[in-house]
Parts: C-alpha cells; structure tokens; sequence
C-alpha cells in the first residue's frame, strides 16, 4: 500500500485557487452586453431592415427574418448614433412599421451605404421610423400589433407575387390609390429625411 503524502490536496488547491481567481477577475471585469436589438411581440414573422449613420456615413441593410414572440440582435457592440431608423414588415398578414424618414431598400438581402437618389441607383425608396435612443449604450425595440399599420407595397420582400388580390393586404383596410397611410400610432413620426446633423 502506497500512502499518499499530506501535501498533495494542500498543493492541489495552491495551484487551483490563482485559476479560479484569475476567472472571477475576468468575469468580474467584462463589459455589460451592449446591443441594438429588435423584439418582434406579434403573432406574425416580421422582416426588418435598419438604417443608421456610423463613422463612414448613412447605411442601411437588411433583411432579419424574426420569428413571432422573439427577439433578434441587430447590431452588436456599444451603440454608435443616438437615432436608428426601421422598416419592418409582416409576412404574415402584410402589414408595416414605416415612417416618413426615406433610405434605400430592397426585395433581396442588401447592405447599401448612402440614402440619395435610391431609385437611380437602383434600389427602392423606403419609409422607415425613427428609433432614438436616448445615446444609450444599448437598446430593444419592440414591435406590437397596436403600432402597425396596413401595406401600402404590393409586394413582401423575400416572397413572390403580390400580397393579396390587386397587392391588398387581405382582412386589413388599403390605404386609398395615391393616399397616406394612416399614421402609426404610438410612433413619433420623422418629419424629414435623415440629414448630416444627426449622429
């Protein structure tokens, strides 16, 4: 029989005790979770495209795909501009989240820097809600049904054909040929085109 020496255990945890500090300390230490997320509470898929301006200027992209009843990371990091803009639709029934701030968008994934001229480059012209976020270093947005409003597009990006027989949105209102959809309640709306002046 081999007896073991009464040093081992006592050496065992002098060489585990500097890990588990070290862990601790780095736990400790890392930075809260700073993102701009977007949580779709419908009972609906949701496509999402987001515009913001950084470093290098406006860009907008898009498309998530968020199921009904969860949330999405958009971006990931500190936030880097106090005012993001989002147009999202529903894939299920037609409807939108828009706004009166006009960036570039289109049907398939897209990464597009600029906001001019959309549709001499190619691209479609989108209305897309103001989000400020207060310069938060993190935020969520949260899409309901109460703030959506009726499709005025014929078509869904990412699905064929048109939304419903003549592009309506079937057992929503259509907005009148020409007409402003109706505004989103509990969305302030942004009276004008994203400028330079905002960061």
């Amino acid at each position: 029989m081999i007896a073991e020496s009464p040093r081992s255990p006592l050496r065992l945890l002098t060489l585990i005790v500097p890990v588990l500090a070290v862990a601790l300390l780095c736990l400790w230490t890392s930075p809260a979770s700073a993102d701009f997320r977007l949580c779709n509470n419908t009972s609906s898929r949701v496509g999402i495209a987001l515009g913001y301006k950084d470093a290098d200027g406006w860009t907008t992209e898009g498309w998530w795909n968020i199921s009904s009843r969860s949330c999405e990371t958009l971006l990931r990091g500190t936030l880097v501009a106090r005012y993001y803009y989002i147009y999202a639709i529903d894939y299920d029934r037609g409807g939108e989240w828009s706004g009166q701030a006009f960036m570039c968008s289109r049907d398939k994934e897209f990464t597009i820097r600029g906001t001019e001229d959309c549709l001499a480059r190619g691209y479609d012209r989108t209305g897309y809600f103001e989000v400020d976020t207060g310069e938060q270093r993190a935020w969520t947005v949260q899409l309901t049904d109460a703030n959506e409003q009726p499709s005025t597009q014929q078509r869904v990006p990412g699905m064929p054909g048109p939304v419903g027989p003549g592009g309506g949105v079937p057992g929503l209102p259509n907005s009148p040929p020409g007409g402003t959809p109706p505004a989103a309640p509990g969305l302030p709306p942004a009276p004008s085109p994203p400028s330079g002046n905002k960061p």
